[in-house]
């Protein structure tokens, strides 16, 4: 990178949010707006209609984090995308997005590995340095560390995400809230009023976990009607996240890192904090949760993490723009880690 201040438009689109965030060299962030995709109460995401929602918003979104940054477009020196990995319908949107607006004012476009962003976004606006970072997102659940140039998964789910796990119990039983498409915080709510616990399945292989069989179990224990809602919602929150923290106490330890950044949406459970506050006393480390604002999918966390590909000298050609729908994050070379 050349001297001088350099900026970055960052567009996300990998599921539900379409995000717009501008972010300079120096580390600030310098807009940071998104518009959501709902789906109708007690449904998940179809792709096809989030898709649709993001050609939508793209052109307005990207107004309001111009003006919100007080810059004009012209004064954009990059604009990086998220590539993948995604939703195929939702990242195609936002690749053709970059794209056209790459060429029309003729800058560089950087394609960003969603899951990467996460990791550099929790660093940079928490401080953290070299952590254990939990990524614990609807579509991901592993746990990273960064190793010889790249971040290297040390373990993951083998299935379905913790995420994922709590809220399709939510809506099978039934538990929705009309003012929020998204039934985590209901499904929470429901789990702090149970009391009596229930043994289910607690499925850890190694570093790696397994939910879809304790979900499986959860949902045959309250359709048998011998337990209260409340106690079957709290035994599957307690086993799911005992198992987390298992492997992130034994990643910990197996680093020797001294400190855990948490991040993606999943990283605001109140429930999962507590208990990693706990553990981390016995090992004398430190856990950063990443701000509410950067812990859902956000535009910041691609022009930040475009920041850093730009300042190493990474670009990517309108030909190398293809969307990744699996991209996988050992898959990227982190360039601007000093070793």
């Amino acid at each position: 990178m050349e001297g001088g201040r350099k900026i970055c438009l960052g567009i996300e689109g990998t599921a539900h949010t379409f995000g717009v965030g501008l972010a300079d060299s120096s580390g600030r962030i310098l807009a940071n707006v998104r518009s959501s995709y709902k789906p109708p109460p007690g449904m998940g995401i179809h792709p096809r209609d989030a898709a649709q929602h993001h050609s939508m918003v793209a052109g307005e979104t990207i107004r309001r984090a111009l003006d919100e940054a007080g810059l004009r477009i012209w004064d954009v020196d990059a604009v990086a995308f998220s590539q993948g990995p995604g939703l195929g319908p939702c990242l195609r949107i936002t690749a053709t997005v970059a794209r056209a607006i790459s060429l029309a004012i003729r800058k560089p476009l950087i394609g960003v590995n969603h899951l990467l962003a996460h990791i550099e976004i929790g660093r940079i606006t928490t401080g953290a340095q070299n952590p254990l970072t939990l990524l614990v997102t609807g579509g991901n659940t592993q746990l990273l560390g960064y190793e010889d140039g790249r971040y290297r998964v040390l373990g993951e789910t083998l299935d379905i995400t913790i995420a994922n796990c709590f809220d399709v119990f939510a809506r099978e039983v039934g538990l929705y809230d009309p003012t929020n498409p998204w039934p985590g915080p209901v499904f929470d709510e429901v789990a702090d009023r149970g009391s009596t616990y229930i043994p289910l399945p607690y499925t850890v292989k190694g570093m790696d976990l397994q939910f879809s069989g304790l979900l499986t179990a959860a949902l045959k224990a309250y359709k048998s009607g011998k337990y209260r809602l409340e106690d079957v919602a709290y035994s599957l929150r307690e086993t799911a996240l005992s198992m987390l923290i298992e492997v992130t106490e034994r990643a910990l330890a197996h680093t020797g890192k001294s400190e855990i950044l948490v991040i993606g949406g999943f990283a605001r459970n109140r429930r999962m904090q507590e208990m990693l506050s706990k553990m981390v006393e016995a090992h004398r480390a430190k856990v950063y949760i990443v701000r509410d604002e950067y812990a859902t999918d956000n535009g910041a966390m691609i022009a930040w993490t475009g920041i850093l590909h730009y300042s190493v000298g990474d670009t990517t050609s309108i030909e190398e723009s293809v969307v990744k729908p699996r991209w996988r994050i050992e898959d990227v070379e982190v360039k601007w880690i000093a070793t």
